[in-house]
């Protein structure tokens, strides 16, 4: 496979133990294959300043609420980071150069700044997965703390995260342990691929949404859905080799899945029958 620059730089940030990982730098080179001439160290190194510029103003006495006290004022207040409310699934909130320069993006992407200036003040904090609503909490044995980076840094309890949840599916919702559960940076990555994949495959731009699963697969090589969704973009691009390939690995993976009979008369449409 012929990888851009970006790409193979992506790939290669990824293939380090998760917990090296430089979440930074691997969401830039994310940003590199749709703005090849952004220069990533030019966003690190703006983190790295806003972080120096916090660490000026963090109280004598860190206990961790004054502590999230201070980094929300310093980039809600200071620099006026909010959530993009009025134009939610426009692309440029899932680059993280976009989000630095607009000061705009989505929860997870805005968590991700949160995180990276947190990380650099030596406060490890570490995102939350929970449905629909992508969260944040300090590092912290047993802390119940929750962060809501899209609003304003809303620092939330679990009855506050019950609470959204709630809203989010329209119905009560009992909290679930694992609606709290931490995430790995991979899985951080693959969620704003995810979300550039949706975007892209609701605008029709094919190509685009087939670069974002590529990542996904360069994170979680054996994701069948995404393999799925490969083999179908691939097919709806014409590629029908690549196609009948992944349909078949995904029919090999799961071949009593719901979709399987739409899945076999497309091979059979592509002389794959199965």
């Amino acid at each position: 496979m012929n990888f851009s620059s970006a790409r193979q730089y992506f790939d290669q940030e990824i293939q380090q133990p998760d917990e090296r990982i430089d979440l930074a730098k691997a969401a830039l080179y994310i940003a590199q294959e749709e703005y090849p001439n952004i220069d990533p160290e030019e966003y690190l190194n703006a983190l790295d300043t806003m972080a120096l510029e916090l660490q000026e103003r963090l109280p004598s006495q860190r206990y961790p609420l004054r502590i999230i006290q201070s980094i929300n004022q310093y980039l809600y207040d200071d620099l006026g980071y909010a959530g993009n409310v009025e134009d939610y699934y426009d692309p440029r909130n899932s680059y993280l150069n976009d989000v630095i320069e607009r000061r705009l993006g989505i929860p997870i992407t805005l968590a991700l700044v949160y995180l990276e200036v947190a990380r650099r003040i030596d406060f490890p904090m570490v995102g939350v997965g929970m449905p629909g609503h992508f969260v944040i909490r300090p590092d912290i044995a047993d802390t119940e703390i929750f962060i809501d980076a899209f609003n304003g840094g809303e620092i939330m309890f679990p009855q506050d995260c019950q609470e959204r949840l709630s809203q989010f599916y329209q119905q009560p919702v009992q909290l679930q342990p694992e609606f709290l559960a931490t995430v790995s940076k991979r899985q951080i990555l693959a969620r704003m691929l995810a979300n550039l994949k949706y975007i892209y495959l609701n605008q029709q731009e094919l190509e685009k949404a087939l670069a974002a699963v590529e990542r996904i697969l360069l994170l979680f090589p054996g994701a069948s859905l995404e393999l799925r969704d490969r083999g179908l973009l691939y097919y709806e691009l014409g590629l029908s080799d690549q196609a009948a390939n992944d349909l078949e690995a995904y029919l090999a993976k799961a071949p009593h899945a719901q979709d399987a009979p739409a899945i076999r008369q497309i091979l059979t449409l592509l002389g794959r029958s199965r």
